[in-house]
Order: structure tokens, then sequence, then C-alpha cells
């Protein structure tokens, strides 16, 4: 799989472009929903085994085994783990967002550090470390003065040793690493030990909306234990090696009434999965699978794919029959869980033998899976007024309402520009007549619903049949949009360059999703924010380095997200109100302050900024 990646200035020809995102969404969610940032050492030893193959379903390391949260756990920046879940290490931080440490000539990355494990052993117990690593995966590969690191603490210097050490510029795909720990200073209680990758982002600073993540190292099934060789490589262990996808034959998610307009073309005919057998012997595995109804919580269908014999060290590949069409009472949307399940040996570990996915149904098309790996866009000279463009299908008559994209964050808010927002018709097989330009929309970055930024559609546009949604370009700027690597566009995706369409030669998906259906409703408690519209207090105002900012909802302050923007519209500060807020680096003037709470604006006030 091949990815344009970020080696591109100003003075090159108008193309295509993916680099690294410059933030990672996921992150940035699950940190603010449980409020912590790196987690706290045990006090007590963890006894042998140490074990950890990153298959929960958090997106941050396991508190009870790590001690700190900067990697990522996914499974979408790789195809070839050994089982679901990996760790990545790259150039973003515990909170989502690139290091503010981040050089161009190297700088550590991300760490991984264990709990305090017990080896109080003798040399003669035969203590082993092991684990996979690949560099790259899906994501950037590490540059050859790029690396993954490998370090023991001695605690009782406190002192910590690099044992092992992987260079950038190897090929992709796992490969196993051991490391025999038979040096006393190691072998005591306290002991623990790190990963730490080494990072070199882009030298491209011509054009800072180009620099982004880099340098991605994935490492997966960490195993020390004691009675082991260093031929001691086989895990006894059958495991899911990759997620579910959508079982719909072209969407990831669509509306509902659309759906059951095509359900009998559209539904898939079997659900994917991928396992394997990590074990050196044959074992036998049973497959389950289950399908719930979640408006409901009820299970409407469940079938077995029956007992199978897998060789040694073998991947497979299974598609399951599924005889069931998506049935719900709902008028509007709908949810499914879908949960498949092997049956192992007892001695298995069995955190790897579940996957679950939720096949969405509600008011938009979707052909991302929702989490962006890389950033797209079009850069270079020439590139004023290109265009890019994915193509819809309704299958009803319907009304599009507004467009959800995905913009990444960029280096110092390089790519904060304004564009054209175009839905087209078809003239075919690319764009044709424009149905709807909203002119000089700015580029923005959501901070709740999904990292999607909802661009309204003035008054409604009627569809029926193909139509594309896109953007065209005011300038030569990167514009930074979410590039989902693991859904193909299959062709949907187009960009326009020297006044001719052409087909994007990128693997993956533009997160890009055309919302349709009624009349956005405003709801309730929308109301309640417009009459509350203009009751933001500020405190002090004047201020001059911190201010403090409130609602007459009082009771939500907490949920409460400050905007401050100058005169022409730009964003200058975007925080949670956690209480006082730094406004120092503004410079004296006045300034608008926006507060939204749950998404929804709550109000506007003006601040002055003095000395």
């Amino acid at each position: 799989m091949s990815l344009i990646l970020a080696a591109f200035v100003l003075s090159l020809p108008a193309q295509e472009a993916v680099i690294g995102l410059q933030s990672n969404y996921s992150i940035i969610k699950s940190t603010e929903s449980n409020s912590k940032g790196s987690a706290l050492s045990s006090s007590e030893n963890t006894e042998l085994p140490f074990y950890d193959d990153f298959s929960g379903r958090s997106v941050l390391p396991d508190s009870k085994k790590w001690t700190d949260n900067y990697v990522f756990i996914n499974d979408t920046y790789s195809e070839q783990q050994i089982t679901t879940g990996i760790a990545t290490f790259d150039a973003i931080d515990e909170k989502g967002r690139l290091y503010e440490t981040a050089i161009s000539t190297g700088f550590p990355g991300d760490m991984l550090t264990s709990q305090p494990i017990n080896l109080e052993y003798s040399t003669s117990e035969n203590i082993l470390l092991s684990f996979y690593y690949e560099a790259g995966g899906l994501g950037d590969a590490p540059e050859t003065n790029d690396s993954l690191t490998l370090q023991f603490l001695d605690p009782v210097e406190n002192k910590w040793f690099s044992v092992w050490r992987a260079k950038g510029g190897t090929k992709s795909g796992f490969r196993q690493a051991a490391i025999t720990i038979d040096d006393p200073r190691f072998l005591k209680k306290d002991f623990r030990f790190r990963f730490t990758n080494y990072v070199t982002i882009s030298q491209n600073t011509g054009d800072q909306s180009m620099i982004g993540n880099c340098d991605h190292w994935n490492i997966d099934y960490v195993l020390l234990d004691r009675n082991r060789t260093p031929a001691d490589t086989v895990y006894h262990d059958v495991a899911f090696r990759s997620p579910i996808r959508s079982i719909l034959k072209n969407h990831e998610a669509m509306p509902w009434n659309q759906f059951r307009e095509i359900e009998l073309q559209e539904m898939g005919a079997f659900i994917p999965i991928g396992y394997r057998n990590n074990d050196a012997i044959i074992r036998n595995v049973t497959r389950n699978f289950q399908i719930w109804d979640m408006n409901k919580n009820v299970q409407v269908h469940s079938f077995s794919a029956g007992a199978t014999n897998i060789d040694p060290l073998t991947d497979i590949d299974y598609n399951a029959n599924l005889i069931y069409t998506f049935k719900s009472d709902s008028p509007d949307s709908a949810k499914f869980r879908i949960t498949c399940s092997i049956k192992t040996d007892e001695f298995d570990p069995k955190g790897n033998d579940t996957v679950i996915y939720y096949q969405v149904f509600k008011n938009y098309f979707a052909f991302d899976d929702g989490t962006a790996e890389m950033g797209y866009g079009i850069n270079g000279l020439g590139s004023r007024n290109a265009m890019v463009a994915y193509r819809f299908t309704s299958y009803i008559p319907d009304t599009l309402r507004s467009v959800q994209i995905c913009f990444n964050d960029s280096y110092r808010d390089a790519n904060k520009r304004a564009f054209d927002l175009i839905i087209w018709d078809d003239n075919k097989g690319v764009p044709g007549n424009i149905l709807y330009r909203g002119e000089e929309v700015m580029v923005e970055q959501a901070s709740r619903i999904n990292g999607f930024y909802n661009y309204t559609v003035t008054d409604g546009i009627p569809i029926d049949g193909i139509f594309y949604v896109g953007w065209k370009q005011r300038s030569e700027t990167f514009l930074n949009a979410g590039l989902d690597v693991n859904t193909p566009q299959n062709g949907r995706q187009l960009y326009w360059l020297n006044g001719e369409w052409q087909q994007s030669q990128v693997y993956g998906s533009i997160m890009i999703r055309p919302v349709v259906g009624a009349p956005l409703k405003t709801t309730s408690i929308e109301d309640l924010f417009l009459r509350k519209q203009n009751t933001v207090l500020i405190r002090p105002n004047p201020s001059s380095d911190f201010i403090t900012v409130s609602t007459t909802d009082s009771e939500n302050d907490e949920l409460t997200w400050v905007r401050i923007t100058d005169l022409n519209g730009r964003e200058l500060i975007n925080c949670k109100n956690t209480g006082q807020i730094n406004i120092s680096s503004l410079k004296q003037g006045i300034y608008i302050v926006t507060t939204t709470i749950s998404g929804k604006v709550a109000g506007n006030s003006r601040l002055i900024k003095v000395k």
C-alpha cells in the first residue's frame, strides 16, 4: 500500500500530498473523558508473567501494566499485527498533540514504561523478554537516523541502561526481538523496562502546513517470563489479528431510510474476520457471531461458523456466511453491535478472542471509519484553485443539509485558510454543474463530535443519484484533511488540476461526510442555548494575564469550551474551561470570547486585553 508522504515544497508542481497528523483526536477525546495525563507508578510489584498484547478497548495503555500514557493503542496503524491491538510510537504526546520539543534534528518521542516488576530470581531461572516490532506500518516509515530503543532499570542505582535498538530504514512487517535478562543488577524487585522512539520531523519548514506526525513504530505481544530460552519464540495463543469492518458492501455508515431503499444490494453476504494461530501445533477453533439491536438492547441474530483446525503459525482470513438483513422499528436511525468470538483452549489468553463493531445508520453517508491516520491535500506551485471531490450516491430523492469534514490540526495553525465548499452533480463520472458553493469558509477543527466540523448548507440542496462533495482552494496552502488509510476510496476520490479532473492516486478515504434528510431541528436544549446568548461573564475585563469565564448556566461551566478570536475571526485560543485562562500571549486590543457547551454555542462577549 503506497502513500505519497510529505517531501514536498512549494517550488514543486501542484500534486496530491499525504502527511502525518499534527494531533490525534482519539487520544484528545480519551484524555478529556478520563481527565488524566500520565498514569502513576504502582507501589506493588507485578509478578511474572508480564504480558500485554494491547487488545483492550482503550486508546491508552493499561495502567495496571504501564506507568505512562504516551503511546497510542489502536488497530489502524498496521495490517500485519500478531493479535488485534498494537502500541504505536510517534511524534504525538499523551495529550494528542505534536510534541513541543519536536525538531528536525531529532528528539525523544513516545515512551512506554512498565510498572515495577518482581525479578528477584537467580540467573538459572532463564528470564526472557520478547516482543514484536514494526517500522512504519500504515504510518510514516522511520528514516535511518530514527530508532526504537529498549532500556532496563537498575532499581538499586535507579539508573537506566540501553539493551536493544532498532534503526529506521528497515523493512515493514513485524519482527520479533528476544532479550535474555541475566545481569544481576536487573534481577531485583522494582525492575522496570521501557521503550522509547527517537524522531525527526520534516525539515520542510518552507510550508509549515506540511509538518506533521512521523516516524511510526508499532509493537505487539510483549511477554516477560521465566523458564524461557532465546529459541522460545512461539506463543500458545490463537487470537484475532484485525478488527471487524463494516459489513455493508460499500459504506461504513449511511442514512437509515437510504439503506432500507437498497438493503438487498447493500447488505453484505458475509462477516469478514482475520485471526491467527501463533502456536507451533495445530489448534482447533470454534467461531461464533452475534448481532444486537442497540436501540432495543436485544439480540436479533446469532450463528456459529463451526469448528475448524488451524495449522501452526498461520493467518486465516475467513468470510462467515451471513443470512440476515438489518431490521429496526426506528424510523430515522439504527445502531447494531456485531460481536465475533473464537472459542479455543482454556490456557489461551482471552482478551484477544473477541472483536466488536458498531454498524451505524444515522443521517450521513461515510466511507471512512472515523479515524484519521494521515492528512491529505493538494500542495505545490499552481495548487491555488485546485479542487478535491468525493463521489456519493443518494438512492432516493433527498436534501443535503450540511457537510462534515475532519480537518487535522496543522503546525502553528498553518492551514487556517479560507476555501470554497462545493457540491456538484455528475457529468459522466466526474463533477459537473455546481449545485452549491459556500464561499470563503474557514478550515476548522471540531473539538467535540468525532473530530468533524459541520458546515451548514444554506436552505439545503435537493439531491438524487450521484453527487460530489469537496472544496476549491483559495491559496497554495496544504489544507490537511483527515485521511483514513484503512478504507479504500475505490475510485470515488478525484482532484482537479490544470483544467481536468483526475482520479486520486492515494489509497484511503478523505474524511468528508454529507448530511441529508429533514431540516436540522433545533432541540429544546438548543433553544436554551439560543435564549442564553450573550450571557458570558468575563472577570476581570479588561484584563492583562488571566481571565475566568462563566455562564448563567453555572452548573455546566465544567463542560464549557472557550474560543477567543480577533475581530477578523482568526482563532487564537481554544481550550476547555478548567478555571483560569491564560491570555498573556494576546496583544493589546479587543477580542471576541465565544463559549460552547456540548458543542453548542452558549454565548459571546467582548474581551479587552490591556498591558
